[in-house]
């Protein structure tokens, strides 16, 4: 009541609170309690807020029987004995930032893959590219993998030696004819999203972007990535240049061709 502490929902485990201040949450603090005391609105509705009970085993085989039923191809999701369940989700990457990786390494073989060997570390150079807007990378995940472990994922899948805080999964619903994002919680489970919401991919998708959080915060970025950064702000500030250069030399030639024309003619 006094200090007004708040945290996030998945932090309340982590956070006790010592209060000695007089007031009107004074004795009503223990070592086993977190931010909750009863006396503090904000933290009320925090309680309230708690999480529904998760699927039983047997109703997942049931939502899993019923997404099998409407997939139209062969990623199909498959219910383990202790309860987990493994499938495929989609992603779209739609990166407007260039994004590093390592320079002068070949593909990565089913040879690398097999023995998770990470060809990133096997140099220290490093160069800049910008990724297609309409790469889609599937993945086959299990219920258990988090927002987080996707994200980490699709970055070793592309060799992306970028801190993965820089880059969050969205999920794109289309309601009424508009495009609606959520950013998703690191600890989300992409995976029971899709079960839930069917293999349609236009009812949900999943889209890899960068992190926004307002301000870019250049200071997460290394030397070699602001360098690489400005070299491509030039080459597209030159392009750019040489697009209106070409566009008004055009006009120039039409309009010396029209008065070329025009000339001995009355009026």
């Amino acid at each position: 009541a006094d200090c007004r502490y708040t945290c996030h929902q998945e932090c309340r485990s982590l956070i006790q609170l010592d209060c000695r201040r007089p007031g009107p949450c004074q004795g009503q603090l223990s070592p086993e309690s977190t931010l909750l005391p009863p006396c503090s609105q904000n933290a009320t509705q925090t309680v309230e807020e708690e999480k529904p009970e998760p699927p039983t085993v047997q109703e997942i085989k049931q939502r899993i029987e019923k997404y099998n039923a409407k997939v139209t191809n062969c990623l199909l999701m498959k219910l383990n004995d202790d309860g987990t369940y493994t499938g495929f989700i989609k992603v779209h990457l739609k990166l407007r930032r260039p994004v590093t990786v390592p320079a002068g390494i070949r593909p990565q073989s089913i040879y690398d893959a097999l023995k998770e060997v990470n060809l990133a570390d096997m140099t220290d150079k490093r160069t800049s590219f910008y990724l297609p807007l309409d790469a889609i990378k599937q993945l086959h995940i299990s219920s258990t993998t988090t927002v987080s472990e996707v994200i980490q994922g699709l970055l070793k899948k592309f060799m992306v030696v970028d801190n993965p805080q820089k880059f969050a999964l969205f999920k794109e619903m289309r309601k009424d004819g508009q495009v609606l994002f959520q950013k998703l919680p690191l600890t989300e489970y992409p995976l029971y999203l899709r079960l839930l919401a069917g293999p349609d991919t236009d009812v949900l998708s999943f889209v890899l972007k960068e992190n926004e959080t307002g301000e870019v915060e250049w200071d997460a970025f290394s030397i070699p990535e602001l360098q690489n950064f400005l070299m491509i702000l030039d080459k597209e500030e030159k392009d750019k240049i040489q697009q209106v250069h070409r566009k008004y030399e055009r006009f120039k030639q039409r309009l010396q061709q029209t008065l070329k024309e025009a000339r001995g003619k009355p009026g």
